[in-house]
């Protein structure tokens, strides 16, 4: 159970720290926020790899878990529950949020109150103007593929970063963020996406809800891409541990 709950914990503070980034920094429309958003999102990585890593792993997101499942590196039922704890994690973290902004005075804060814009409300994702439901669907896909193929090479038991690969992987995060901000607000996390887009609907119409399906299989397939090709090139007969 302790290495369930550090998942819930882990993806908590992700939540709170990269989705507070872009609600309390309003939001991602220029370089500097988009730059606080990415660190916000990767130094929590970074933070939490080192905080809870020697407990479970520190995937903090449903991705990652189906990557180390479908590279042999988990069992089914313990990536179940990671899953399952990860979800009830954004969830709270997004909650958390959600009382802070409720109790800031609009009057003296108005972009709470904006309408239309996910990001300075609850960090939710959705594709941003002038990106097609198709177009975000490939961002999440490769922007995901890329994350997790980092995160399965660097905690490589042989071949991987050692006691590097929460910074290494925390500055991938970051990178990933900074090129896919502009195009769905970056999730490859679908835990991450899920807690936000509830949240999002008691503020506006619901808008991230009806995208969330982008944001939960773009990172599944990608993650899955990734345990293939990390399979086909890097992996040993014995399986590696994440």
């Amino acid at each position: 159970m302790k290495k369930y709950l550090a998942e819930m914990v882990g993806t908590l503070v992700l939540v709170l720290m990269g989705c507070g980034s872009a609600i309390f920094n309003f939001g991602v429309g220029t370089t500097a926020q988009v730059l606080t958003v990415a660190f916000g999102f990767g130094l929590s990585i970074v933070a939490m790899t080192y905080a809870i890593g020697g407990i479970s792993g520190c995937h903090i997101n449903p991705a990652i878990t189906l990557g180390a499942l479908l590279s042999g590196r988990i069992k089914g039922k313990d990536a179940g529950m990671y899953m399952l704890f990860q979800v009830i994690g954004a969830i709270l973290g997004s909650l958390i949020l959600y009382i802070i902004v409720a109790n800031i005075d609009a009057s003296s804060a108005s972009y709470i109150a904006a309408k239309g814009d996910f990001a300075t409300k609850t960090g939710a994702n959705g594709a941003q103007p002038g990106v097609s439901v198709v177009g975000a669907l490939i961002a999440e896909i490769v922007f995901t593929f890329v994350f997790v193929l980092v995160v399965l090479g660097t905690t490589d038991g042989k071949k991987g970063a050692g006691a590097f690969a929460g910074l290494a992987i925390g500055l991938s995060l970051v990178l990933v963020h900074i090129v896919c901000i502009p195009l769905t607000g970056t999730s490859v996390n679908p835990a991450r996406s899920i807690g936000p887009a509830i949240f999002e609907a008691v503020y506006g119409n619901g808008g991230a809800l009806s995208q969330l399906w982008i944001f939960i299989v773009g990172p599944f397939v990608g993650a899955a891409l990734s345990a293939l090709v990390w399979k086909t090139i890097g992996a040993d007969k014995k399986k590696d541990k994440l």
